[in-house]
C-alpha cells in the first residue's frame, strides 16, 4: 500500500468540519450528527435505487454505492456520510463462498472450523476491491466539505460469521473454537485483522476522512475473554491505520463492560450503544477520547416530544465527554420514518448550538 500523501488527506474544509473537530475533541459550532445504517433500508429512494439488485452486487457498483451513500446526506443534512458497503465485502473479495440472504444475513458455504480451513483466508489487496477505490473517489468529489466515514467489520465479528456459518444468537461454535483451540483462534483473528486493515487502508487512501471498526457481536463476550482473545486483533487493526492521522471510531453492541478496552485498543472515538448513559461511558473510557452515540434506535418511533426529551438527555450526558458525536445507539431500524430523522438532525444542531 502507498504511504500517506498530501493528496490522500482530507482537504481543509473537511478537516474543519464539525464532525472531524468533534473526533479530535476540539470546540464545535454544534454537536455533529450521523446515523449508523443511514445509507439504506429506511429510505424509499434507497429501495428504488436497489430494486432487483442483490446486496453484495450493489456494493460492487461504484455509481450505485455513490448514490446510496449520498442519499441521507441530501435528505437529512447529516454531518458525515458513511460508505455504503457490508462487513463481509472483503471476505467475498478474497474468494470466500458467501451470500447475504434477505431476512437472515451473511451465510458462509464452508465454515472455518479447522487449521486447514484457514487456507480460505488470503491477504486482501487493492486489486481485489477496485470498486471501493472508485466509489470512495467519486464520493469525496461529490461530498465537498462533508467528511466520508469508511468502515469495516472487526475481526471477532467476522470470525463469528466464518465459524458459525452465519448469524448466531449464542455463538456456540465460535466460543468452542476460542476456548478449545486458542492458537487456531488467535491465528484466525490475526489473519482477519490483516484483511480488515487492508480494507480500511484502501478506503483511507482513496479519500475517507475517518473510519469505524464495527464489532457487532463483541458484546457476547466477557471482559476477560475480550481482553485475552479479541482485543489484540482489534488493536492491530486500529494501529495499522494510525499513521494516516484520520480518526478511528470503535463501536460494538452490548459492550458497556468493554468500553475501557475499546479505548485502550486504540480508538480515537468510542461508540456507545443505548444501554448506558454517555456520562457513565465517559468515566469508563477515560480521558483522551471522544464518544459517539447514543439515542435508542427505537425512541424515534415515539411521539416527537418524547424524542426531543430523550435527545436532550443524550446531549446533556454527552457534555461529560471531551468530544461528542450524536448518533443512535445502533443502526437505523428499517421501519424508521425518514422525516423524523431529518427533524432529529435539525433539532440536535439547534439545541447544541445554544
Amino acid at each position: 500500500m502507498a504511504d500517506v500523501t498530501e493528496s490522500s488527506l482530507p482537504h481543509a474544509a473537511v478537516r474543519d468540519s464539525a464532525f472531524l473537530r468533534a473526533c479530535r475533541r476540539e470546540p464545535v459550532p454544534h454537536t455533529p450528527v450521523w446515523f449508523m445504517r443511514q445509507a439504506g433500508r429506511s429510505l424509499p429512494e434507497y429501495h428504488k435505487a436497489r430494486e432487483g439488485i442483490a446486496m453484495l452486487e450493489s456494493c460492487t457498483r461504484p455509481d450505485l454505492v455513490t448514490e446510496i451513500t449520498l442519499q441521507p446526506v441530501r435528505r437529512h443534512r447529516v454531518d458525515a456520510a458513511v460508505f455504503y458497503s457490508d462487513i463481509v465485502v472483503p471476505l467475498k473479495a478474497i474468494g470466500i463462498d458467501l451470500d447475504i440472504k434477505p431476512g437472515v444475513g451473511p451465510v458462509i458455504a464452508d465454515p472455518i472450523r479447522s487449521r486447514a480451513d484457514l487456507a480460505q483466508l488470503r491477504d486482501l489487496t487493492p486489486e481485489d476491491v477496485p470498486y471501493v477505490t472508485e466509489a470512495v473517489g467519486q464520493l469525496v468529489r461529490e461530498l465537498g466539505a462533508t467528511p466520508l466515514i469508511g468502515f469495516a467489520g472487526a475481526p471477532f465479528t467476522l470470525a463469528s460469521y466464518l465459524v458459525e456459518g452465519g448469524p448466531s444468537k449464542n455463538h456456540e461454535q465460535t466460543k468452542a473454537l476460542m476456548y478449545g483451540d486458542p492458537q487456531l483462534w488467535a491465528d484466525l483473528v490475526d489473519r482477519l485483522a490483516g484483511i480488515t486493515s487492508a480494507f480500511l487502508r484502501v478506503q483511507i487512501e482513496a479519500g475517507a476522512s475517518a473510519v469505524q471498526l464495527f464489532d457487532s457481536w463483541a458484546g457476547t463476550l466477557s471482559a476477560a475473554d475480550y481482553r485475552a482473545s479479541v482485543m489484540p486483533a482489534s488493536a492491530k487493526v486500529l494501529k495499522s491505520v494510525e499513521h494516516y492521522g484520520v480518526p478511528r471510531i470503535h463501536f460494538g453492541v452490548g459492550t458497556g463492560e468493554l468500553l475501557t478496552m475499546f479505548g485502550e485498543a486504540g480508538a480515537d472515538v468510542v461508540g456507545v450503544d443505548w444501554r448506558i448513559p454517555l456520562d457513565v461511558a465517559a468515566k469508563r473510557v477515560g480521558p483522551g477520547k471522544a464518544l459517539q452515540g447514543n439515542l435508542d434506535s427505537a425512541v424515534v418511533f415515539a411521539p416527537w416530544d418524547v424524542v426531543r426529551a430523550k435527545t436532550d438527555d443524550v446531549l446533556a450526558a454527552g457534555r461529560a465527554a471531551e468530544g461528542h458525536i450524536f448518533n443512535l445507539g445502533h443502526g437505523v431500524l428499517p421501519n424508521t420514518d425518514p422525516q423524523v430523522l431529518t427533524r432529529l438532525v435539525e433539532y440536535v444542531h439547534e439545541a447544541s448550538a445554544r
